[in-house]
């Protein structure tokens, strides 16, 4: 009797609900709890909420229940239907257990609190692995996962989003990719989607109406130079001003001293074994590297003049306004466009083309760091996880690490 006693306690039980009889098996690694009501009970409807209705019938279910130490506890009930004046005949909900009536999914066979508990973990460590730590199959706790972040994303309310920032990531090996936008005054993801084109920047603007947000009330983007992008925004968010990502920018850049490189390298066989040494900045290059750059004939080479150009367009980002930063970049521009080096004379073509949502970077001053660093949270789970079988199982994580989602898990 105490034992059953004390069971009833840990799993906070209230009348009418008792615990019944508990067996251990010890060889198995098992501990079954059964769960009975008094006869007579009465319960509430699980639709209308309304009180004392009779049981009408039971049916015996179990459910995965927390490790009692390393053994495996399920709980064993008999659950009852009620008839229900309004509603008619209804399956009652426990309190241990999903309230799958009310929720609109079948019963997960796992109590409230073991849920919590996958949850937590795999905030933590891949899907996988919780399941090879809690003996079960990973299918039926993607379920638990998919649950819980769709109920908080129905639940999240973006009414305030005026600020986001754009990008994509690869969803897996191949040409898979997966667009991520970002609310960049919260720092948490609104909506991942598949592709990359102008229909996910519509498939967002849906999504943010959907969760009471107004497309036309974003005021400002961050995005990469992408064409598809532009066009997105242009047509889905139709007051938002664009500042193209200074990182991004700056890699236009970095890759056409990068192309001047490998031509000249043809020539010059001492260039070899240099790439890195031109795509970092002299404060971020090793002894060895810095050795090397003082002995390369850097006044004769186009790699070294395509460099200081380089340096010098990282240095539009230090001007102290917009006005001075559009002065500065006209006599960048007049510099890139002379030097009669090609990779860096496109270059320059490029940035003339976004000119005006690259200077938007001074009155706006918003990049998309902040969504690289969620994008680099996204591949580290992915590698750990040796990638998800589902581009629907990786958007669930995406919202999980990165969503600050209200997952609102028992306790």
């Amino acid at each position: 009797m105490r034992d059953t006693a004390l069971l009833q306690l840990a799993l906070g039980l209230t009348p009418p609900w008792t615990v019944s009889r508990a067996d251990f098996d010890a060889v198995a690694h098992r501990l079954d709890i059964q769960i009975d009501f008094a006869p007579g009970s009465r319960f509430a409807c699980p639709t209308c909420g309304t009180a004392d209705c009779p049981a009408y019938d039971t049916e015996r279910k179990i459910w995965r229940h927390l490790n009692f130490f390393q053994h495996q506890a399920y709980l064993t009930a008999r659950v009852p239907r009620v008839r229900c004046e309004t509603c008619g005949i209804k399956t009652v909900n426990v309190p241990w257990a999903t309230e799958h009536a009310r929720e609109g999914r079948p019963d997960s066979g796992f109590t409230l609190l073991f849920e919590a508990l996958v949850m937590t973990m795999v905030s933590a460590m891949p899907v996988k692995a919780v399941a090879r730590i809690v003996g079960e199959h990973d299918t039926r706790l993607w379920r638990v996962v998919h649950h819980y972040v769709d109920q908080a994303r129905a639940r999240s309310n973006v009414a305030d989003v005026t600020q986001i920032a754009i990008d994509e990531t690869a969803a897996r090996r191949g040409h898979d990719y997966m667009t991520l936008f970002v609310d960049i005054d919260q720092a948490r993801v609104l909506f991942a989607t598949e592709g990359k084109g102008a229909e996910t920047i519509a498939a967002f603007a849906d999504d943010l109406t959907a969760h009471g947000g107004d497309p036309e009330a974003i005021d400002e983007v961050c995005i990469d130079m992408s064409p598809a992008f532009i066009k997105g925004v242009t047509e889905s968010l139709p007051n938002a001003a664009i500042t193209f990502d200074k990182f991004h920018a700056v890699k236009i850049i970095n890759d056409a001293v990068d192309q001047a490189r490998r031509g000249e390298q043809k020539r010059q066989s001492l260039l070899r074994g240099t790439r890195y040494i031109w795509l970092r900045n002299p404060a971020n290059l090793s002894d060895r590297q810095r050795e090397t750059l003082e002995n390369l004939p850097t006044r004769y080479l186009k790699t070294a003049r395509a460099y200081q150009i380089r340096l010098a367009f990282q240095d539009l980002y230090n001007q102290p306004s917009a006005a001075a930063a559009a002065v500065f970049l006209k006599k960048w521009y007049f510099w890139a466009t002379h030097s009669r080096l090609p990779p860096m004379t496109d270059a320059a073509h490029t940035v003339k083309r976004h000119w005006d949502g690259i200077l938007r970077w001074f009155d706006s001053k918003i990049a998309n760091g902040l969504i690289e660093g969620i994008n680099s949270l996204v591949q580290a789970a992915k590698a750990k996880a040796r990638g998800y079988r589902s581009i629907r199982n990786l958007k669930a994580m995406v919202y999980l690490l990165a969503g600050k989602l209200d997952l609102r898990l028992p306790g």
